[in-house]
């Protein structure tokens, strides 16, 4: 039957096993039965196809060089590229691959400077990025100077006329942290150069070198360079040197050559690894087409341009610009004859062929009579001018020029937490200083376009940034952010030294304490090479180059110190290698220039320039404790963002440091005066401050903004925006019925600081800043009382709004007046609830002798303040002849000290004090210790309340009375004075006073 069904369907016939009968081991329909299948059948893993295995034929070359065992690795990874070479050094591993465009080079160079590209990924430490996107943006700073460091020694090696597209591409698959990838991603496309088909001249050997306390490092890892006062990385040929790039701190010259000296042949050593694997691995040299000046052509075009050309040349009084102008004149004259003649391939190369022809004229000139371009000597000069100061608004600015080379350097300090934020792979991560040179087209008469970052703007700033790092202080001594940014305004060669010096000079200008000037010239070298051997035959060291004669010449060696040594060097070159004894003896000729600069800049600024300006912007540094710092912030930064907005200032907030910015000294007096910080400088350091500011104390005066009015008091902001509360009783000494009348919103007001409630808000007083008044209802006149810091006291503070039921009013006034826990401690001070014993009489008596209150000694006695103005009180005087006697005894001081010295016993006035169990206390004298069960004396009515009064009982402490019988709110009036007793206390301690009836 199953043969049926497949005759029947032939798709039956390519049905796969498992959806076969057979696969389930049920057997085919037989006898009307449906039965298993045996277990003999093959499995699905035996008919299924086996793939086959893949074999990567890899090569690998091993070698160790300074104490570190380094693999050059290909055929693993990128196998299509035209040459791949992984390179390890440690945990670190570096591929580099190059490519090369199949068709005709369509420039007339090589187009390599855009196609050098260096990227570090994070995932190469294990980190996912931080951005928004959480992936690698924009190439940064770091990734185009290693693109430039791997450029800048491949170049020359390239044939003459090969102008293909060339990319090389070099990334980081793994970091460790403690090697550079950047001398490994060198020497890996040096070796991926080497397996491709790309005619190049190479192998290379790239090779850093550091010192440590004299003894010079190879290799040197990450923390070896942070304690090293060199970082030179070197690239060289088997016998000729191609790049140096140097950060040192003051070395001399001698001692750089001797590092030189060293890096050469380690640096070579390099080489043959790379040969050994191009070997094995490589792949034969294309046949590429060149782009070549026939000889016919040269000649014809020769004989046309060199003429006018020397005479251009020998003519001194051409500037720049003119000489340029002439030049392109002579060459349209050549275009013209040459159209005449209907020479179309001598008219296609006709802009190489005369600027070959102009290069002989000039380097001919150099070699075989010693004469410049100007006129100068080979080792002259240019005129120098200088100016620093020239934007006085400014932090610090300078104008430096160095013959037609014009640079304008201008300083802006910042704080800490304006320091750049680096990603890279090694080093740190942040970056304290740093330098932005800006070429704009302007200064060459050009139009262009200005488009991110520029891989010779960041080349030529980074090189000025490392001269000047050496000299600047160290960041205990200069806590900022530094930032020079430098326009060049003109260039005519050499602008990244003019930078150096533009940008000393500007520090210094910005009172910086710099160790001493920093100045940069640039040597250049004009060569007469045999054709047969390719040596040299006969070279000129030209000191401070134009840019004609770096364009011309065979070399650009920058280099910048102080005139203790050399703190930053760049080589570039043209040729395929310049000997290094050659390169040794530039070093003399460029610090005699360097000296002749420094001279000059010395005459300008010669130390660190006070700034007195108060126009010029302004830093501060404020020192608080960490809890200060956010009190004074506010939450979440908002009281910091609103101090910015008001006045224009940048806060930023580091570990216990304040740093303020101000755009000039009225702005930072406006910052100052809004936080109300102790302006007391402890440091000035030329033009900036180091403020040190102080914490809030009890007694201490601030000044303060009234931001709200209640009916209880006022808030009040002050001391960098913190709240306190100015209470209705705390505003002057006189009662006040409506608060408006003393205060409004907006009003600046000095205030003291009387302590905190238990909720730890703060307490204000204003009465307590100004003089005591004299009582003077009844023509009394007394001492006034100096206002002086009372102990903490349990009844200090104000009380608010008493509610209507008479236990609600006595638990408000109980909260508002005292504290809750006599061991809780507030910030500002420490209070403690006192104890109270309830004694008997004859206790009571002798408390008061040892405490000298007994009522027949004088010297305890104070004369009481009389009122005669109230009919309701019976303790008020009644009788005016007694009033007009009073008058008259106070005539003179003697009578008025001898009245205070006894007690009055006029039978209409006060009440005297007979009986033992019950104490008079003077209210001037009065504190929680004097008071206690039977205490009488004199309180002013200080509020109000429905069921009760508050009495104001002397000296801070406040107690309270309650109506009875017919008493009530219209039987009195805030300012009377009555005599109480004390006749209990609260639970809380609060005086519970009782009116004394006359006798």
């Amino acid at each position: 039957m199953a043969a049926i069904a497949s005759r029947g369907n032939p798709l039956l016939k390519s049905l796969p096993l498992f959806l076969t009968w057979r696969y389930l081991r049920y057997r085919t329909i037989c006898s009307g039965r449906l039965g298993f299948a045996s277990s003999s059948l093959p499995s699905i893993s035996e008919q299924l196809p086996v793939p086959g295995t893949k074999v990567l034929e890899t090569f690998k070359e091993e070698f160790e060089i300074g104490s570190r065992v380094i693999t050059l690795e290909t055929g693993k990874v990128a196998r299509f590229a035209n040459g791949a070479v992984v390179m390890a050094m440690d945990e670190t591993r570096v591929l580099s691959t190059v490519a090369s465009s199949k068709g005709e080079g369509a420039h007339d160079f090589l187009p390599l400077t855009e196609l050098v590209d260096y990227q570090e990924k994070q995932f190469a430490q294990g980190v996912i990025p931080t951005t928004f996107m959480r992936r690698e943006g924009a190439p940064k700073e770091r990734e185009l100077l290693c693109g430039r460091l791997i450029d800048r020694p491949i170049r020359p090696l390239f044939p003459a006329g090969f102008y293909h597209e060339v990319q090389v591409m070099a990334s980081v698959l793994s970091s460790d942290g403690k090697q550079d990838p950047d001398v490994m991603a060198a020497n890996a496309t040096s070796a991926a150069l080497m397996l491709s088909d790309i005619p190049w001249g190479g192998p290379i050997g790239v090779i850093r070198i550091g010192r440590i306390s004299g003894q010079f490092i190879v290799n040197p890892s990450m923390d070896e360079l942070g304690l090293s006062d060199l970082n030179l990385v070197y690239a060289c040929t088997k016998e000729k040197t191609l790049m140096m790039d140097v950060q040192a701190r003051e070395i001399s010259e001698k001692d750089l050559e001797a590092a030189l000296r060293l890096a050469h042949p380690e640096a070579v050593r390099y080489l043959e690894p790379q040969l050994r694997l191009a070997a094995r691995a490589g792949k034969s040299k294309k046949e590429y087409k060149l782009s070549m000046v026939s000889d016919v052509t040269m000649e014809k075009v020769r004989n046309l341009a060199v003429a006018p050309i020397e005479a251009v040349f020998t003519d001194h009084t051409y500037g720049k610009f003119e000489r340029g102008e002439a030049l392109d004149l002579i060459t349209q004259n050549v275009k013209r004859v040459l159209q005449e003649e209907c020479d179309e391939e001598s008219l296609k190369v006709l802009p190489k062929v005369v600027d070959t022809v102009r290069k002989e004229v000039v380097r001919r000139r150099i070699i075989a009579e010693g004469l410049r371009v100007d006129g100068r000597q080979l080792d002259e000069v240019r005129p120098l001018y200088c100016e620093s100061g020239n934007l006085p608004i400014l932090h610090g600015s300078s104008l430096f020029s160095r013959g037609d080379t014009q640079v304008l350097c201008t300083v802006t300090l910042g704080s800490r937490g304006d320091a750049q934020r680096l990603a890279s792979l090694v080093g740190p991560s942040t970056k304290r200083f740093m330098l932005h040179y800006s070429f704009p087209p302007f200064s060459i008469n050009e139009v262009g376009k200005r488009v991110g970052l520029n891989r010779r703007e960041v080349g030529h700033g980074t090189l000025a940034e490392k001269a000047l790092l050496a000299v600047l202080p160290s960041e205990e001594k200069l806590p900022f952010t530094v930032r020079i940014n430098s326009e060049v305004m003109a260039s005519d060669g050499s602008t990244s030294m003019a930078t150096v010096c533009g940008g000393s000079m500007a520090l210094m200008d910005a009172g910086i304490p710099l160790r001493g000037h920093v100045a940069g010239v640039s040597v250049g070298l004009v060569s007469e090479v045999d054709p047969l051997t390719n040596t040299i035959k006969d070279y000129r060291i030209v000191t401070d180059i134009l840019g004609l004669e770096d364009h011309l010449g065979d070399m650009d060696f920058k280099i910048a110190g102080t005139r203790n040594g050399i703190t930053a060097v760049q080589l570039d070159i043209k040729p395929a290698g310049i000997p290094l004894d050659i390169i040794c003896e530039c070093l003399e000729p460029a610090l005699r220039g360097r000296l002749q600069i420094l001279d000059r800049m010395e005459q300008e600024i010669n130390a660190p320039r006070p700034q007195h300006d108060r126009n010029s912007p302004r830093i501060a540094m404020l020192k608080f404790s960490n809890d200060s710092l956010r009190r004074l912030i506010g939450p979440m930064g908002s009281l910091k963002r609103k101090i910015e907005e008001e006045t224009g200032a940048r806060i930023s907030v580091s570990d216990e440091t304040l740093t303020i910015v101000a755009k000039n000294q009225s702005v930072m007096d406006k910052v100052q005066e809004k936080c109300c910080f102790a302006c007391n400088p402890t440091i000035f350091w030329n033009g900036v401050d180091f403020i040190v500011g102080r914490e809030i104390e009890i007694g201490g005066i601030y000044k303060g903004v009234v931001t709200s009015v209640k009916e209880y008091g006022a808030f009040v902001e002050f001391n960098g925006g913190q709240q306190g509360l100015l209470h209705i009783s705390e505003l002057s000494h006189e009662p006040v019925i409506h608060i408006t009348d003393m205060v409004s919103v907006g009003q600046q007001i000095s205030l003291m600081c009387i302590g905190r409630d238990v909720r730890g808000n703060i307490k204000l007083s204003l009465k307590a800043t100004l003089p005591r008044r004299d009582s003077d209802t009844n023509d009394v006149v007394e001492e006034p009382t100096p206002v002086t810091k009372q102990a903490s006291s349990v009844w200090e503070g104000s009380i608010g709004n008493v509610p209507d039921s008479e236990e609600e009013q006595n638990s408000d006034l109980e909260k508002l007046s005292i504290a809750k826990d006599k061991n809780s401690e507030g910030s500002l001070g420490t209070y403690k609830t006192p104890s109270f014993l309830i004694r008997s009489a004859a206790e009571c008596d002798e408390e008061e002798k040892s405490a000298g209150l007994n009522p027949s000694s004088e010297s305890t006695s104070e004369p009481q303040s009389i009122s005669g103005s109230d009919k309701k009180l019976k303790s008020s005087l009644s009788d005016e002849k007694n009033q007009k006697k009073l008058k008259a005894s106070l005539s003179d001081k003697k009578k008025l000290k001898k009245l205070k010295a006894s007690p009055l016993k006029n039978s209409g006035s006060v009440s005297s004090v007979n009986s033992r169990t019950d104490t008079e206390v003077p209210k001037t004298c009065i504190n929680e210790q004097k008071l206690k069960l039977g205490t009488k004396l004199n309180a002013k009515v200080n509020q109000i309340r429905k069921r009760g009064l508050v009495l104001d009982l002397g000296g801070g402490i406040q107690g309270m009375y309650r109506f009875e019988g017919d008493n009530s709110e219209r039987d009195f009036e805030v300012g009377d004075e009555l005599h109480v007793v004390c006749s209990s206390f609260s639970t809380k301690g609060i005086p519970v006073m009782s009116l004394v009836e006359d006798d």
